[in-house]
C-alpha cells in the first residue's frame, strides 16, 4: 500500500507573539492535486532585527511577496522559483526601505531574513538569507543546514540565494526559527523539544521560555515532521442476494400425512440407540486399559554391540593409565626425598643474593655522602648513577627476602638524596578561606582581580566571589540572574579572567560581562561587552584569557579557545574600549585540534596546556621550545600537566605547572623550559583536587606563594622549603594577612596578568 508523508505543524500564533516582534510566518499546503505535485507545500518565515511597528509591516510585504512570487512562476523547476521569488522580494523592499525605516550596515545590506523550506513529496527544498536560520533533527542529532549568506540580510545588492535539497524521512523535524531565540536559549533547547515533544507543543515550549528569559523583538518559528500514514483503498459495495425461487432453501416434505413425524421419531430412536451404545463400549475400554497400566511392565533391554576395535583402543587407554600413575607415584616419592635438600640450597642462595644486593646499597650511599664527601652537589651525574643503582639493588634485595625492616632505612636514605638531587621541595599549606553554607560549594575557577584581592567563581551557587582575607569574608559580585542597569539578567557564570582593570566573566549564553570595583568591599559596576560573533562560539568553549596591550588605557585582547573552530580566537578592543567590535582572528598559524586544552597563560607569548603536555605558540607557530624532563622517572612516571601559572607577566621568570598525576609542582624556565625545581606538600592530601591556580612573586627576595582552590577551600603555600612539612588548618597566606600581590604581580590561571609590554601577542 502507497506511503505518503504528511506532515505535523507547530507555529507561533500571532497574537501570542511579544509586542515589539516583526516577524511573520506563512504556511502553504495547496489543496489543488496539480499544485502540490509540482510546487509542494510551503512554509515560510521572515525576520527582521529591527523591533516595531514598520518592521512588521516590511517583514509581511515579503512574506506576501514571495509566496506569490513562487506558486505563479511555472517556468522552472522549485529550486530557481525559491531564487527568483527571494530576489524579487528584496528588490520590491529595497524600493519602500525609507518607507518602513529599515537601516542598512556599512557593506548595504538589510535586516530582513529569510527562511523558507518547499515539501513535495519526500523532497525536502530549504533556503535562508540574513538573519533566519534553519535546522534539521534526524535521530535525535540536529544540524545546521548551509547558509552562506548570514550577514547578508535584505535588501541586499546581488544576491545569489544557495538552496539546499535533501530527502525527507519519516521523524525528521524542521525548524525555521530567529537568531534571536536560539541565541537566548541555546541549540541544545531547541533539539531537546524537537525530539521530545509534537511541533506545535515545542515550539509553545520555546516561546514561553524565550518570553520567561525576558526575550524582545524576533521570536518568530516554524516547526514540522513528518509523519506516516498508511493510503487507505475503497473496496467494492456488499449488494445483498436474493433467491430466484421463492421456496428456494426450505426443507422438503413428503406429500403423505404424518409420514414425516414418524420418520423423524424413527431417527430419533436410532440416534439415541446409538449413542448409548458407544458410551457403553467407552466405558468398557476405559477400565479395561487403567487394569492394563497397573499390571508390571519390564522395559526392554537395548541391545549394545561393541567392535573389536573399541575394544582395544579402551584397553590400550587403561594400560597408560595404570603406566602413568606409576611413574607419578616414583616422582612424588623423589622430590620428597630430595626437597628438604633443595629448599635448604635455595633459600640460602636467595639469602647470599640479598646480602650481596645490601652491601652494594651500602657501598652506594657511601660514596654519595659521608663526611666531607656530598657528590648531590659536587658531581650530580656520579650522585645520580650511583644512587639509581642503590635504588634497583633495594628491589633486588627485598625480592630476593630481606625483610622490611632492614631495607626500610635504606630506601629513605636513597629516595631522600635522589629528592635533593632531583630538587624536590616540600612546602607547607595553609587555609586561607573555607566557604561554608546550605549548600555544598563547588568552586571552578581563580583569578587575582583588579584590585589584588582573589575572586573565585562557585558553580554551585552560580556565583563570583570577592574574598576579603583580612575579613574572612566572600562578597558577592555577579551571580546569574544579577541584572544590569538596562535590565539583561546575567546567565550562569562559566570562565572568569582579569584584564587591565576589569574581572571578565563569560556566561553559558556566550554573554562576556565586565565588573570593574569601586572599593575594596565588593562594590562595583556590572556592565555587558559586545563581542562580535559570541553567538557563534557554542557550548563547547574550554577556556579564556586576555593581554593587556595598553596599560594607560585599559586596552587588552580577548582570546578563547574555541574546539568547534579549530583555533584560539583573538579579539583587539574598540579604541575607547568599549567592547571588541571587530570580528575574531584566528592566533593559530594553522587550525587544530584543541578539545584537550585545559589551560591557558599568555604573557606575550602563549602557552597552552594540551593533553597534559605544555605547548609555547609565538605569533601563532610552535618552536622548539619544551618542557625538560625532571629526569626522576626512577622514581616517578613522565608528568602529565593539567594546570599552569606564572608570577609575572613578562616573557622572563618561571612558569608553574601541576602535574597531578605524580602530585607536584613543577618549575621551569619560561624563556628556555629548563627544569628548575619541584615542590610537594610535606603534609597528606596533596594536589589531587586543584580545580585552578596562581601564583604571587614575592617581594625583597622572598619566595613566591601559590594559591589554589579545590572543592570549597582557597589554599596557599609559600614555595620555600617547610622546616617541619606540617600543614595548618587556619592561616593567613602571610604575616599581616593582606590579599595577593596587586595586578602588577603577574598573570592568573586560565587569564592573563593585567601587565606587559606594549605589543601584543
Amino acid at each position: 500500500m502507497a506511503v505518503r508523508l504528511p506532515m505535523r505543524l507547530g507555529v507561533i500564533a500571532e497574537s501570542e507573539r511579544v509586542a515589539d516582534s516583526p516577524d511573520r510566518a506563512f504556511v502553504i499546503e495547496p489543496s489543488v492535486g496539480s499544485v502540490a505535485r509540482s510546487k509542494g507545500s510551503l512554509y515560510l518565515l521572515v525576520t527582521c532585527t529591527q523591533p516595531g511597528g514598520r518592521a512588521r509591516e516590511a517583514t509581511r510585504i515579503v512574506a506576501e511577496a514571495i509566496r506569490d512570487l513562487y506558486y505563479y512562476d511555472e517556468s522552472a523547476g522549485i529550486r530557481v522559483c525559491l531564487v527568483k521569488a527571494i530576489i524579487a522580494a528584496g528588490k520590491r523592499l529595497a524600493h519602500d526601505r525609507e518607507r518602513y525605516g529599515l537601516a542598512l550596515d556599512a557593506a548595504g545590506n538589510g535586516p530582513v531574513g529569510v527562511a523558507a523550506a518547499v515539501v513535495r513529496g519526500a523532497e525536502l527544498y530549504v533556503v535562508s538569507v540574513g538573519p533566519a536560520e534553519a535546522y534539521l533533527v534526524r535521530q535525535a542529532r540536529i544540524s545546521t543546514l548551509p547558509d552562506p549568506h548570514r550577514e547578508r540580510g535584505l535588501p541586499a545588492a546581488a544576491l545569489e540565494p544557495e538552496v539546499w535539497r535533501g530527502d525527507l524521512a519519516i521523524g525528521d523535524s524542521l525548524a525555521l526559527i530567529s537568531p534571536n531565540v536560539v541565541a537566548r536559549l541555546g541549540v541544545d533547547e531547541l533539539k531537546d523539544a524537537l525530539v521530545t515533544l509534537h511541533p506545535q507543543s515545542a515550539m509553545e515550549h520555546l516561546h514561553n521560555r524565550f518570553v520567561t528569559a525576558d526575550g524582545h523583538g524576533s521570536d518568530g518559528a516554524i516547526a514540522f515532521e513528518a509523519t506516516e500514514v498508511s493510503a487507505t483503498q475503497k473496496q467494492r459495495t456488499l449488494v445483498p442476494v436474493r433467491a430466484p425461487e421463492p421456496l428456494a432453501g426450505a426443507p422438503e416434505r413428503s406429500p403423505i400425512p404424518l409420514a414425516d413425524s414418524v420418520s423423524d421419531g424413527v431417527a430419533a430412536v436410532q440416534a439415541g440407540a446409538h449413542q448409548a451404545r458407544s458410551a457403553a463400549r467407552g466405558v468398557f475400554s476405559r477400565a479395561l486399559w487403567r487394569l492394563q497400566d497397573l499390571l508390571p511392565r519390564r522395559e526392554p533391554r537395548y541391545r549394545r554391540v561393541t567392535t573389536v576395535t573399541t575394544r582395544r583402543e579402551n584397553q590400550r587407554r587403561a594400560a597408560v593409565a595404570v603406566i602413568s600413575l606409576a611413574l607419578l607415584a616414583a616422582a612424588v616419592g623423589v622430590a620428597a626425598f630430595l626437597g628438604t635438600g633443595g629448599q635448604q640450597e635455595g633459600t640460602l642462595s636467595s639469602l647470599t643474593v640479598g646480602q650481596r644486593a645490601l652491601q652494594q646499597v651500602q657501598g652506594d650511599l657511601a660514596q654519595v655522602t659521608a663526611p666531607g664527601i656530598d657528590l648531590v652537589v659536587d658531581d650530580p651525574p656520579t650522585a645520580q648513577r650511583l644512587l639509581a643503582d642503590a635504588y634497583r639493588q633495594l628491589a633486588v634485595a627485598e625480592a630476593a627476602g630481606i625483610p622490611a625492616v632492614t631495607t626500610t632505612p635504606l630506601r629513605e636514605r636513597t629516595v631522600a638524596a635522589l629528592d635533593r638531587l632531583f630538587r624536590v621541595v616540600d612546602v607547607a599549606p595553609r587555609v586561607a578561606f573555607t566557604f561554608a553554607g546550605k549548600t555544598p560549594p563547588n568552586l571552578a575557577g581563580l583569578v587575582r582581580g583588579p584590585d589584588g584581592a582573589p575572586y573565585v567563581l562557585d558553580a554551585a551557587t552560580k556565583t563570583v566571589y570577592r574574598i576579603d582575607l583580612k575579613a574572612k569574608k566572600a562578597v558577592a559580585v555577579v551571580k546569574a540572574g544579577m541584572a544590569t542597569a538596562a535590565g539583561v539578567k546575567v546567565g550562569e557564570p562559566r570562565f572568569i579572567a582579569v584584564g587591565g582593570p576589569d574581572l571578565l566573566v563569560l556566561d553559558a549564553k556566550n554573554v562576556l560581562w565586565r565588573w570593574r570595583p569601586a572599593d575594596r568591599k565588593g562594590n562595583g559596576t556590572l556592565t555587558r561587552v559586545k563581542v562580535n560573533g559570541a553567538t557563534t562560539w557554542g557550548s563547547d568553549v574550554l577556556a579564556i584569557g586576555t593581554y593587556l596591550r595598553n596599560p594607560d588605557a585599559g586596552l587588552y585582547n580577548l582570546y578563547v579557545v574555541d574546539p568547534s573552530e579549530q583555533q584560539i580566537l583573538r579579539y583587539s578592543p574598540a579604541a575607547d574600549g568599549n567592547g571588541f567590535p571587530a570580528p575574531s582572528s584566528g592566533y593559530l598559524a594553522t587550525a587544530q585540534s584543541v578539545d584537550a586544552v585545559t589551560a591557558l597563560l599568555i604573557d606575550g607569548d602563549v602557552f597552552v596546556v594540551d593533553g597534559g603536555a605544555i605547548e609555547r605558540y609565538v605569533a601563532g607557530h610552535t618552536g622548539d621550545w619544551r618542557a625538560a624532563d625532571p629526569g626522576d622517572e626512577i622514581l616517578r612516571p613522565a608528568p602529565s600537566f593539567l594546570l599552569i601559572a606564572s608570577a609575572t607577566a613578562a616573557r622572563t621568570g618561571s612558569l608553574y605547572a601541576l602535574d597531578r598525576t605524580n602530585g607536584r609542582v613543577i618549575a621551569y624556565d619560561k624563556g628556555s623550559g629548563e627544569f628548575r625545581e619541584q615542590y610537594r606538600l610535606g603534609a597528606a592530601g596533596g594536589w589531587g583536587d586543584v580545580r585552578a591556580m596562581i601564583v604571587d612573586a614575592g617581594k625583597d627576595g622572598d619566595p613566591s606563594t601559590l594559591w589554589w582552590i579545590d572543592a570549597g577551600r582557597l589554599m596557599s603555600a609559600s614555595l620555600a622549603a617547610s622546616p617541619s612539612g606540617a600543614a595548618t588548618e587556619t592561616g593567613s597566606p602571610s604575616p599581616s594577612g593582606s590579599p595577593p600581590a596587586s595586578r602588577a604581580a603577574g598573570p592568573s590561571a586560565g587569564a592573563t596578568g593585567s601587565t606587559a609590554p606594549s605589543s601584543a601577542p
